[in-house]
C-alpha cells in the first residue's frame, strides 16, 4: 500500500492545488469508500466550505476546513476530512474547469502512471469547487477510506519526524523482529513493507534481529538511514525507487556484495534481505 513518501506526495498536491477553494459539490455515493457514513453525509458536512490545510502523520492524510460564509464566528473550524489512500489510490486535483481541459496534479501510489485516470467508476470520492476544479480520489481497488474527524490516537510519531529519544524508546524494545516493530503503526507511523525493507538494508540490520538487542549508537543510525530513505523516497517519486527494492525477487542478489538475497515472512509481510551485509 503506499506509505509515507507516496501519502506526502498526495499531501502536498492537495496543499499546493485544493486550498482555499470553496467546495460547491461533493460525490461521496461511494458506501464503501465513504462508510460509516450515509450517501450525503459528507456533502452536507463540507459544502460551502473551503480546504484550509493538509496534514499528514505515517500513512494517514487529513485536511482541515473553514467555517461557512454567514457562520457566526468566521474563525470557527469546520469538520476535517480524512483521507485514506488504501493500497492503489491516489489524488487528482484540476486547477480549471474539467470541460476545458485544464492542468491536473497528481499525488499518491506511483504518481504519474498513466492510463486509468479517466476510468470514472475508480473516482471513488470527489470534491467540485466553485472555479470548475475538483479534487478526486482514484482508487482503484477500492481500499482507500474517506470519513469526516478520522480518529489518530492510535498512530505512533511520524517516520520522518520522530526524535532520537522518542525512537529509541519506541524501537529499540523487546524480542520483536526489528522489521515487525518499524512495520507497527503504534510505534512508528508512515513505514511500509519496502521501506522497511531498503532501510534495514542501507543500515546493515537484519530484519530477524531482536530489536531490544540494538543499542543507543545502532538506534541513532537506523533513524538516521530511515529520514534518509524516507527524503529520498519522496525526492524519487515514492519507495519503489529504493536501491534494493529492484533485487527484491527470487535469483537476485544484493547490489553491494552480490550475495544472493533471502526471502521470509517477518511481521506478517514478505521480507528480502542480503544475509552477508545485514546482521
Amino acid at each position: 500500500m503506499p506509505e509515507l513518501p507516496e501519502v506526502e506526495s498526495a499531501r502536498a498536491v492537495v496543499e499546493r492545488g485544493a486550498l482555499g477553494r470553496r467546495i460547491v459539490d461533493v460525490d461521496d455515493t461511494d458506501t464503501w469508500e465513504c462508510r460509516p457514513h450515509a450517501p450525503g453525509e459528507i456533502r452536507e458536512a463540507l459544502l460551502g466550505r473551503t480546504l484550509v490545510a493538509a496534514h499528514r502523520r505515517g500513512k494517514s492524510m487529513w485536511c482541515t476546513t473553514s467555517a461557512r460564509e454567514g457562520d457566526g464566528d468566521p474563525a470557527a473550524e469546520g469538520p476535517v476530512l480524512g483521507l485514506h489512500l488504501g493500497m492503489s489510490g491516489r489524488i487528482l486535483v484540476r486547477d480549471r474547469p474539467e470541460a476545458g481541459g485544464g492542468e491536473e496534479q497528481e499525488g499518491g501510489d506511483y504518481a504519474g502512471r498513466t492510463g486509468d485516470r479517466r476510468k470514472e467508476e475508480w473516482h471513488r470520492f470527489t470534491l467540485r469547487f466553485a472555479d470548475g476544479g475538483s479534487l478526486r480520489l482514484l482508487d482503484p481497488r477500492r481500499l482507500g477510506r474517506v470519513r469526516l474527524d478520522p480518529d489518530l490516537t492510535g498512530l505512533g510519531p511520524d517516520a520522518a519526524e520522530v526524535g532520537r529519544e522518542a525512537f529509541r524508546a519506541r524501537v529499540g524494545r523487546g524480542t520483536l523482529p526489528l522489521k515487525a516493530r518499524l512495520l507497527d503503526q503504534a510505534t512508528v507511523a508512515g513505514i511500509g513493507n519496502l521501506l522497511a525493507d531498503e532501510t534495514l538494508w542501507q543500515a546493515h540490520l537484519s530484519p530477524l534481529r531482536p530489536a531490544g538487542e540494538l543499542d543507543d549508537d545502532q538506534l541513532d543510525h537506523l533513524r538516521r538511514v530511515l529520514r534518509r530513505c524516507t527524503r529520498a523516497a519522496i525526492e524519487r517519486g515514492g519507495v519503489h525507487t529504493g536501491e534494493v527494492i529492484g533485487h527484491r525477487r527470487a535469483g537476485a542478489h544484493c547490489p553491494r556484495c552480490r550475495a544472493a538475497m533471502t526471502r521470509a515472512t517477518v511481521g506478517g509481510r514478505t521480507t528480502w534481505w542480503c544475509p552477508q551485509e545485514q546482521v
